[in-house]
């Protein structure tokens, strides 16, 4: 019914002439305190689940949203913990910094998505400037690596959309809200990077809009994710392919799918 009364067209069914995305997954070490603190993530849950807690004082969304911090890093969850040497904001530090390298010569751009962790200005540890820092230390001109919330108006966003385009500002880091639609930065685009796993399919698709785009110079791009084992980030991607797939058969009216992969 939903199908005779609308006329819908998903981005497969109109085979637009964009550039063909290497899905990669970089699969991080927990540690120990990672562990230890899932653990406690369960325990809390579990509270939870057999109403042991007031909601007000612990429930499933606090749960989840401490253990996606957890998962980006573990000095959201301390900040008097060490920088893990492995954790998935230093592997994509090192992936960031080898895709500059590698298309040096051509300019090539990358945007690195985290909904997690924003700039406050406040001198608080947050991830932007975590990694900002690190990718200056190791070579990348500072005037190359900007935050998207620096632009504050539609006309400083414009400006800063503008010299990603002509390879300027080389590496853009921004949220899904801010760096997500009206983003039209994919001339020199080759690689994006997740380093969270956003709540809603859109989300995800719009992260990946910005680099499957027509008028992109490059015929194949990358796609990265980074998932932290045994933590929420393995669950929170299922959670969001599953969504999409029940969203999908309306949309599409392609047969139920009641199983997904582990991703």
């Amino acid at each position: 019914m939903w199908r005779e009364a609308t006329d819908i067209q998903t981005a497969d069914m109109l085979r637009l002439p964009v550039p063909e995305a290497e899905k990669i997954t970089e699969v991080t070490t927990p540690s120990d305190f990672q562990r230890d603190l899932v653990a406690d993530l369960g325990e809390r849950a579990e509270a939870v689940r057999n109403r042991e807690v007031e909601p007000r004082e612990d429930n499933m969304l606090k749960i989840t949203s401490d253990g996606r911090k957890l998962a980006l890093d573990q000095r959201l969850s301390d900040p008097t913990l060490p920088d893990d040497p492995e954790s998935k904001v230093n592997t994509c530090v090192r992936n960031v910094l080898q895709v500059w390298r590698d298309t040096e010569k051509i300019k090539g751009t990358q945007l690195v998505f985290c909904d997690l962790s924003t700039p406050k200005n406040d001198g608080s540890f947050n991830v932007y400037d975590d990694m900002r820092e690190k990718l200056i230390r190791r070579g990348i001109p500072a005037e190359q690596v900007r935050f998207i919330h620096e632009a504050t108006t539609d006309a400083q966003k414009k400006e800063l959309f503008a010299r990603v385009r002509s390879g300027e500002v080389r590496i853009l880091f921004g949220s899904t809200p801010k760096m997500g639609a009206g983003t039209n930065v994919q001339d020199r685009l080759i690689a994006i990077h997740n380093l969270d796993c956003p709540w809603r399919p859109s989300d995800l698709e719009q992260r990946q809009g910005r680099i499957e785009r027509q008028g992109n110079m490059f015929p194949e791009v990358q796609v990265y994710r980074y998932v932290t084992e045994q933590t929420f980030d393995a669950y929170l991607y299922q959670l969001v392919e599953s969504k999409q797939k029940f969203i999908s058969q309306i949309m599409t009216s392609k047969s139920p799918v009641r199983s997904a992969e582990d991703v």
